[in-house]
């Protein structure tokens, strides 16, 4: 009895640790992925190296070729484990079921053999397309987590995005009329905004970060965490620092970062005075156009709230961000991967009380940020 000829099998994935060689190769994969994010890039895990951080750069290959990539950032914790954390991440095709299921598998492994509780993921897979996604993601024993507070998660669950296809003239006219009105304002009260900002321009942007986390309750990376991203990321042409000037003097600012065909804004501060010239308006302009000069296609306004309506502050950003004419964009946001539940437990419980102390010391005037 003849049978049909059974389907040749898939060689198995190989995974392996990229060396320090490898670095352009590295960001030039990360960048060329559809989900490329710079927190996946060689520079961003030398900056949480900086803090406390190991990163694991590995590439998984099939047959020599690769088909994902994981930056994983190991935290050793006191309680004899380590916790590893992939942001946006892993970068691989995750229209492919079996290819996930591998990938999460692999790199579950990994993380075990070298004394991991947990692996958490975000990656930037939108909500509305990620059915099949989630259940690889379960099949292979991840838990998917629902906070709802905040920007819903370490990283944004929904943000906003601006597609930069349309030229300057072309997106400004898509603008709301009263952000379209602000930005205009802005240049007309006397707003300069500086696109080169260098090592200097950080203690001012930074002086202007603490006054907008006192005036909007939010907890500010330490200084040196500023000073060493700037450091590390600028000089790839990974960041830059914008500055809004009014005679003379600082009133706003942001810090974004270019990935690939995406630019991000990534940190945004303004004065208490001045406001009724609209500098931050004008700031967002002058990223957007600048990131249109270099080539992007994506501008992304990062975190915006999963409940506009449930908090004042968050609802105004939202409003702000989609004056610009963004889209709204839902990930599926964070999947935790136990790996000893016994860890695993004594975490979920102890992380909340942890996270609550840490705040508090944050807002400490004596006490140092630990990033």
């Amino acid at each position: 009895m003849s049978g049909s000829p059974r389907e040749e099998e898939k060689p198995a994935l190989q995974l392996r640790v990229i060396e320090d060689s490898e670095r352009d190769r590295w960001n030039r994969l990360a960048a060329s992925t559809e989900v490329a994010d710079v927190l996946q890039s060689y520079e961003w895990g030398e900056l949480k190296r900086a803090f406390g951080w190991v990163p694991h750069r590995v590439l998984l290959e099939q047959e020599g070729k690769p088909v994902a990539q994981a930056s994983l950032l190991e935290r050793r914790l006191p309680i004899g484990k380590s916790l590893f954390y992939c942001a946006r991440g892993p970068l691989l095709d995750y229209g492919d079921g079996g290819l996930v299921r591998e990938v999460m598998t692999l790199l579950g492994d990994y993380c075990r053999r070298r004394g991991g509780f947990l692996l958490k993921i975000d990656p930037a897979v939108e909500r509305t397309t990620a059915d099949q996604t989630v259940g690889a993601l379960q099949a292979c024993g991840f838990r998917e987590l629902g906070d709802e507070t905040g920007f819903g998660g370490t990283q944004p669950r929904c943000v906003m995005k601006l597609a930069l296809g349309p030229g300057t003239d072309a997106l400004l006219a898509a603008c709301k009329p009263k952000t379209r009105y602000n930005i205009r304002l802005a240049g007309r009260r006397g707003v300069e905004v500086r696109d080169d900002c260098q090592a200097e321009g950080l203690r001012p942007f930074y002086d202007l970060l603490q006054v907008t986390a006192e005036r909007d309750g939010f907890v500010v990376r330490s200084y040196g965490y500023f000073e060493k991203l700037l450091a590390l990321l600028a000089p790839a042409g990974l960041a830059r620092l914008f500055l809004a000037y009014c005679e003379g003097e600082p009133i706003a600012g942001a810090l974004v970062t270019r990935f690939g065909t995406t630019c991000c804004y990534l940190y945004g501060a303004s004065a208490n005075v001045q406001r009724e010239r609209m500098p931050s308006y004008l700031v967002q302009w002058r990223m957007i156009e600048w990131a249109q000069s270099q080539g992007c296609g994506e501008y992304d306004f990062r975190g915006v709230s999963p409940n506009p309506e449930a908090d004042d502050h968050l609802r105004g950003l939202n409003r702000f961000k989609a004056g610009f004419n963004a889209r709204f964009v839902e990930y599926i946001g964070e999947f935790d991967l136990p790996l000893s539940r016994p860890h695993y437990c004594l975490w979920t419980v102890g992380r909340p009380a942890a996270i609550k102390l840490l705040k508090g010391l944050r807002k400490s005037p004596s006490a140092s940020s630990t990033d």
